[in-house]
């Protein structure tokens, strides 16, 4: 049995559902056998996110790691406590970042080094700790392939030169991506709350380049429309989606719009999902690329990857974050 360390009911966030949540089927495709790089913009710039299919991600790494990723979640919660708290990196249970956020999940947050995981944490990660190490490098490197893929066709899209514009920074050995296994378990409370929905994972948007989700096939996962609503994404278990994050945002000079989202709790099934966020290195300048400016004004101030991160980290969930890092417009 998997179990949540639970605070009261009202601790958590729940949000009045006026009607049962509608599966939106307009997200946009992008099929990575023949890429459409002109829908992939217009995808970025319309929805910040889109589902990628024939991805090359062999479904051997998927399903083993899930597997993985499930013996640790469903292990008592004494032992998981024992890779926590989260410092930043580790075990986590319901409280997201520092600043008071809570959500009905349970998470695991690594860096994308291998050494370090499994120097500081694989080792407390129940009986069988090297399959969980082989089967996260093994995805994160075959996840971190695609998302380079993705970046250089979205730079060929805004023909930005070199190709590798966005690209090289998630190559970059000094890179600060890291990766991100949650669990939201099954919530029976939720049919004691007359209509309303608890948020498993509260509205934001990825402060990262690049955003690489993949989930097991249980519904949860809602993002923002440009009118302010907000939509069901139909769960794919073989497929990932793709967020822009706000350095994209501003790397592309607001062209690309990173995307706000969010994740309900279910009632009856338990959703897993596995996130891979692609960021430039801490000491990475992020600002518009000079082959996309062509002679206009930036919308951001400069700044470091570092600062923009610890700007993030300090602010609650929902929190605008790229609002201190924009320029104001001269009345």
């Amino acid at each position: 049995m998997v179990v949540l360390s639970t605070p009261a009911m009202e601790q958590y966030s729940q949000i009045r559902s006026c009607k049962p949540a509608t599966l939106f089927s307009g997200i946009p495709l992008i099929d990575l056998s023949k890429p459409d790089t002109k829908h992939l913009v217009k995808a970025c710039q319309e929805f910040g996110f889109f589902k990628v299919i024939n991805h090359g991600v062999p479904m051997e790494f998927i399903s083993k790691l899930e597997a993985e990723a499930m013996k640790f979640f469903s292990s008592p919660l004494s032992e998981k406590e024992k890779a926590g708290p989260p410092a930043p990196f580790g075990y986590g249970n319901k409280n997201i970042g520092r600043n008071g956020d809570i959500g009905w999940v349970e998470y695991l947050l690594l860096t994308t080094n291998p050494e370090f995981n499994s120097q500081r944490f694989l080792s407390k990660f129940g009986q069988n700790p090297e399959n969980l190490r082989a089967s996260i490098n093994d995805y994160i490197s075959s996840v971190k392939k695609m998302a380079c893929e993705v970046l250089e066709l979205m730079a060929d899209g805004l023909n930005i030169q070199p190709r590798n514009g966005f690209s090289k920074l998630l190559m970059d050995e000094q890179s600060d991506s890291v990766f991100r296994l949650n669990h939201y378990p099954p919530c029976p409370e939720l049919q004691a709350l007359n209509g309303r929905n608890m948020i498993g994972f509260g509205e934001h948007t990825d402060p990262q380049i690049i955003s690489v989700l993949r989930s097991n096939n249980t519904s949860g996962l809602q993002i923002s429309l440009r009118d302010g609503s907000w939509i069901s994404v139909p769960p794919d278990q073989d497929s990932f989606f793709i967020n822009v994050g706000d350095s994209l945002q501003v790397l592309t000079n607001g062209r690309f719009q990173s995307v706000r989202h969010r994740v309900l709790a279910n009632s009856d099934k338990s959703r897993l999902s596995m996130v891979y966020f692609g960021g430039p290195p801490l000491n990475e300048k992020i600002s518009p690329l000079p082959s996309i400016m062509k002679g206009e004004e930036s919308l951001y101030k400069e700044f470091t990857w570092f600062e923009y991160k610890k700007s993030a980290y300090n602010a609650k969930l929902a929190d605008y974050k790229l609002g201190h890092f924009e320029k104001i417009a001269a009345s």
